[in-house]
């Protein structure tokens, strides 16, 4: 009797172990992933994803952002920036243009230099080109893993001025503002080049100020004829997007 008891319990056991493994698996933080730079993150805490798996996701650090990239989408899930005043009066590097695939991906997964040509849209920064403040950062920021197929008047305009009103803000800050961009796609969107890159039809920019507690996110179609509007509130944008994009935020 004592051995079927021990036999039921070690059963019962692995079932709870399995389940709350099953249950680990759908939501994605990425902690270890980040470590090299989990400052970029309000509390140095990654977002966390429901269903991560389907995402082909894979974490990328670089010296002034963060990337969760998918290799389904072959585009950003998100971009991660910790910005302040400092870093954005050092912000006067020229423009490269020098794009590039990231050979950190597996082809596979990656978007190409060929798969943006004769498409009809740009290479959308997520982490733009006018926050890096050093040579390096910004020959960084021209990673395919940083671009989203973008309709070039919104990119250049609409999503151009979100862009710079953000690092207005930033200027007036006392502090770090931790700003997480990237795309949103509805239902089955259309795809560009042979690699079948995702063209999103919304993009998003959140920004956190931890010395007011305050957070918003801008909210724009991914059409030419987008107007910007009013910015919508950190609950909204987890309810549009599925994402808990700051795990220990409580709004202010």
């Amino acid at each position: 009797m004592t051995h079927h008891w021990i036999g039921k319990i070690q059963r019962q056991i692995a079932v709870v172990a399995i389940l709350l493994s099953i249950a680990a698996s759908t939501a994605f933080a990425a902690k270890e992933d980040f470590e090299q730079c989990r400052h970029v993150f309000a509390n140095g805490t990654p977002p966390v994803i429901k269903q991560q798996e389907e995402l082909l996701p894979r974490a990328l650090c670089f010296s002034a952002f963060a990337i969760l990239h998918s290799g389904r989408s072959r585009t950003p899930v998100y971009v991660a920036e910790r910005l302040n005043r400092q870093v954005l009066q050092g912000a006067h590097e020229k423009r490269k243009d020098k794009f590039f695939a990231d050979a950190r991906l597996p082809r596979s997964e990656r978007a190409e230099l060929d798969d943006y040509k004769g498409s009809g849209y740009d290479r959308g920064h997520m982490a733009p080109a006018g926050d890096m403040a050093t040579p390096e950062s910004m020959a960084q920021s021209f990673s395919l893993a940083n671009m989203v197929p973008q309709a070039p008047i919104n990119n250049r305009k609409a999503w151009a001025g979100i862009e710079k009103a953000t690092r207005k803000y930033v200027m007036r800050a006392t502090g770090d503002v931790f700003v997480i961009t990237g795309p949103v796609f509805d239902g089955t969107p259309p795809t560009i080049g042979t690699n079948r890159v995702w063209v999103p039809q919304h993009l998003f920019k959140l920004v956190y100020d931890p010395s007011t507690n305050r957070a918003w996110s801008h909210w724009l179609d991914n059409r030419d004829d987008a107007r910007v509007s009013k910015p919508i509130s950190y609950d909204e944008l987890v309810r549009r997007t599925e994402i808990n994009f700051m795990p220990n935020y409580h709004g202010g």
